[in-house]
């Protein structure tokens, strides 16, 4: 074997050891549930107001719909997908598609896209998103048990927010189903801002500056 063959075969034994090694880089991104959380906070006190009568109408709600229930909520999706979270992504994807479908909605029924197509408009048709979105909400309940307490609230809040919100829609007991609906969507705007306010202090202050309250630890191993 001449030296020229030698040498070609060592560069090769090199640049084949190169290719096979690989990088690992792990990227940091901030908990973006706080965002996610006054999002949700926001809207849900906007539409609240109307439900219970202190606002009426819809049309300032749509802005409120779009850029901090829907936008907010679907940053912290995009966000906690990058940190491996699943939960974190399906929620806040969940409901910032909801809140888009919902600004679309009361678009519709303003007659923002024609009269003929706000005239075409069944209620009903909102109430099974809403029974599809308890269904939805029921499940994530159960994960929201190994977060912690101020999640879980949220979550069960918002299953009597859809109870509310699809008892009403169909017209069954409508006057007890609008109450409820319009004061659990309260509850949950006081509730998330405490979550959004303990997320961002506690990370901040690196303690716990608001108590969110310990998992219930009854359903992970």
């Amino acid at each position: 074997m001449t030296t020229n063959e030698i040498r070609l075969i060592e560069t090769a034994e090199i640049q084949s050891t190169e290719t096979s090694k690989t990088q690992s880089i792990k990227i940091t991104n901030a908990d973006p549930s706080a965002l996610g959380l006054f999002g949700l906070a926001m809207v849900t006190l906007v539409a609240s107001s109307q439900k219970l009568g202190i606002t009426q109408g819809s049309s300032f709600i749509i802005p409120w719909a779009i850029f901090l229930g829907a936008f907010a909520q679907l940053f912290a999706c995009i966000n906690d997908s990058k940190r491996n979270n699943i939960f974190g992504t399906t929620a806040f994807g969940g409901y910032a598609f909801f809140w888009f479908a919902m600004a679309i909605s009361w678009a519709i029924k303003l007659g923002v896209f024609g009269a003929a197509m706000a005239a075409e408009a069944d209620g009903r048709q909102l109430g099974v998103a809403f029974v599809g979105y308890l269904v939805f909400s029921v499940f994530m309940t159960i994960g929201a048990m190994e977060t912690h307490k101020v999640l879980f609230t949220i979550f069960v809040l918002i299953d009597f927010l859809f109870i509310g919100l699809s008892l009403s829609t169909f017209g069954i007991a409508p006057h007890f189903s609008h109450a409820l609906a319009g004061y659990s969507e309260l509850l949950i705007s006081l509730v998330a801002f405490y979550g959004f306010a303990a997320s961002v202090l506690n990370a901040h202050f690196n303690r716990e500056f608001l108590p969110v309250g310990k998992p219930f630890g009854i359903l992970k191993k």
